[in-house]
C-alpha cells in the first residue's frame, strides 16, 4: 500500500481521498458535457476507440466499482455485475445523453463511497479480472481510469494536470508491481515529487517529472530527458495487478 494512501476510517484519510475522486469525476464530466456530437465520435488517444467509446467506457467502470462497493457493504453481490455489452451501446449514444449516463454513474459511485462504513474499506472484493483487493483499492482504480482516460480522451487535459497525489499513488502502484515482476530497470526517480524507487537489481536508471514517468510506463507518452539511458526496457501492459497483491480469487488468504 502507498504510504500516501491510508486504508482504515474515512476520519484517517479516505475522505481526502474521495475527495480527489469527486473532483477528477467533475473535470472528466465537464469535458465530455463540452463535446459535440461531431467531437464525441471523433477518434479518441486510444487506438481505434472514439472518444464516445472511452467515456462509455469510464461509465461502465464506475458502475462496476459501485457493485464492488455494495459488495463490501453488505458481504453479499447486488445482484448481477454490470454488463459489459453495455459500453458498445452507450458508445452510440448522443453526446448529451452520453455526458449524462457518464455524470450519473460516477455520481452513484462516489456517493456510495462517501456511504461506505469504515469497517468495509478493508473487505475483499472481486476484480473483475480475476484477483481480490481491499474496498478502499477501488479510490485508486478510479482515480486511475479518471485520470488516464481523461488524457486518453483528447480534448487538451495532458499528463502535466495529473494531480501529483495521483501520480505519487500511481507510481507507488506501479513500481512496486514492476519490481515483483523482476522489471529490467534499476530506480525510478520523479525529480518534481523528491521520491526515488529502487525496482529491480539490474537494468537502468530513469529520473525525470512524475507526470511523465508515469505516462511513460502507461504507454501514454514517450521516454524523454536530457539523460535517458541509451537503451529501456519496453513497459508491461497497464495496469497490472498489484504485487504482492491480496489474493486470486478462490485463495484462502
Amino acid at each position: 500500500m502507498s504510504p500516501d494512501f491510508p486504508s482504515g476510517t474515512v476520519g484517517a484519510g479516505l475522505g481526502d481521498v474521495i475527495g480527489d475522486v469527486v473532483r477528477s469525476a467533475g473535470r472528466l464530466t465537464a469535458a465530455a458535457a463540452g463535446l459535440s456530437g461531431t467531437a464525441v465520435r471523433a477518434p479518441s488517444g486510444l487506438p481505434d476507440r472514439t472518444r464516445g467509446q472511452v467515456l462509455a467506457h469510464v461509465a461502465y467502470s464506475a458502475d462496476a466499482y459501485t457493485w464492488m462497493l455494495e459488495l463490501a457493504r453488505t458481504g453479499r453481490e447486488p445482484g448481477p455485475r454490470p454488463d459489459p455489452a453495455r459500453v458498445a451501446r452507450d458508445a452510440v449514444l448522443p453526446a448529451g445523453p452520453l455526458a449524462e449516463r457518464l455524470r450519473e454513474s460516477l455520481g452513484r459511485f462516489t456517493d456510495g463511497a462517501r456511504a461506505l462504513p469504515a469497517p468495509a474499506w478493508e473487505r475483499l472484493v472481486p476484480a473483475l479480472a480475476g484477483w481480490r483487493h481491499p474496498a478502499w483499492y477501488l479510490l485508486l482504480r478510479a482515480l486511475r481510469e479518471l485520470e488516464t482516460h481523461h488524457l486518453d480522451l483528447g480534448t487538451g487535459y495532458g499528463t502535466e494536470r495529473w494531480p501529483d497525489r495521483y501520480v505519487r499513488w500511481a507510481l507507488d502502484d506501479t513500481l512496486t508491481t514492476l519490481g515483483a515482476r523482476r522489471f529490467p530497470l534499476a530506480a525510478v526517480t520523479a525529480v518534481d515529487l523528491g521520491r526515488r524507487w529502487p525496482v529491480s537489481a539490474e537494468g537502468p536508471e530513469l529520473s525525470g517529472e512524475g507526470h511523465r514517468l508515469l505516462g511513460w510506463l502507461t504507454g501514454r507518452l514517450p521516454a524523454a530527458g536530457p539523460r535517458l539511458p541509451p537503451a529501456l526496457p519496453t513497459p508491461l501492459p497497464w495496469p497490472q495487478p498489484p504485487l504482492p497483491g491480496w489474493g486470486r480469487l478462490g485463495d484462502d488468504g
